[in-house]
């Protein structure tokens, strides 16, 4: 990708952050699902770490090369004029030099942010705060030295972790951990597993940043969650499977009838044609 083209995506992309609207992101697991997403109208795209390791043949948590990885993003960023930001887990490496190699390699691939969550891989125990904000200051020299203002949107895991903690503390324990990512260069909170509109209202207000929720069921929709200041909300593996959910009852479908009613479908053969026309 041109530089200049990727440095104006990155820019583009910071400013949908400001906080005047809320940010929806899809999560795109192949260069398909992205350029259907881009055809639909949304302004930006993520990658889902879930759906792209499925899409390669591997479990999530790191499992999936990187070297594929980053061909898939490449894949994605060729095929769609959108800034995309791609879920790298932890970074790929336990020392903070190994999240910048990652992350060069991501903004070689063209994507212009990242996710970088602060457990180990496989949503593992959280990393001691100061360790992973090393990380993301790793992560946010590597951006600078390459000249991509990329947006880091870093994970806070608290609410991930099967413990006994309780709520308040869970909840004071990710407000010191968002303040002190933000301070290593992070741009973006994402509180992933937190959908309580009291504690999301807390973590809110506590931060001065925007902050990222999950989409899903049970969640508060689009308006009442820009009320609370929520700024961006992305739907991390949901489209992946929901994708998958409609194969695996078609397939169950047409094994247990005999028939091929369940292969119809309104999105054609000819229609996924035009989608890569002009890629």
């Amino acid at each position: 990708m041109d530089m200049q083209v990727q440095i104006g995506r990155a820019q583009a992309f910071r400013q949908m952050h400001d906080r005047t609207a809320i940010l929806l992101l899809p999560n795109a697991w192949d260069a398909g699902s992205a350029r259907l997403f881009a055809q639909r109208g949304f302004a930006a795209i993520a990658t889902t770490s879930a759906g792209v390791a499925w899409s390669l043949g591997y479990a999530d948590g790191e499992q999936a090369p990187l070297a594929e990885v980053l061909a898939a993003i490449a894949r994605i960023t060729r095929v769609v004029e959108l800034p995309v930001t791609a879920d790298i887990e932890t970074g790929y490496g336990e020392a903070p030099a190994d999240v910048a190699a990652t992350v060069r390699a991501v903004i070689a691939a063209g994507a212009v942010g990242i996710n970088l969550e602060d457990g180990r891989p496989g949503h593992g125990p959280l990393r001691p705060v100061e360790e992973a904000a090393a990380r993301i200051r790793a992560a946010r020299g590597a951006a600078t030295a390459a000249g991509v203002p990329i947006v880091i949107n870093a994970r806070v895991d608290n609410w991930m972790q099967h413990d006994a903690a309780a709520p308040a503390e869970r909840l004071a324990d990710a407000v010191q951990r968002a303040q002190a990512y933000l301070a290593a260069g992070a741009d973006c909170i994402y509180p992933i597993g937190l959908d309580d509109r009291a504690t999301l209202a807390a973590l809110v207000q506590a931060i001065d940043a925007p902050v990222n929720v999950a989409a899903g069921p049970g969640v508060p929709g689009l308006a009442e969650l820009a009320r609370l200041g929520v700024a961006r909300v992305s739907t991390a593996t949901r489209l992946a499977t929901l994708a998958l959910a409609a194969v695996d009852r078609a397939a169950g479908a047409m094994l247990e009838s005999g028939r091929f009613d369940s292969l119809a479908a309104d999105f054609t053969y000819a229609d996924v044609q035009r989608m890569f026309v002009h890629a």
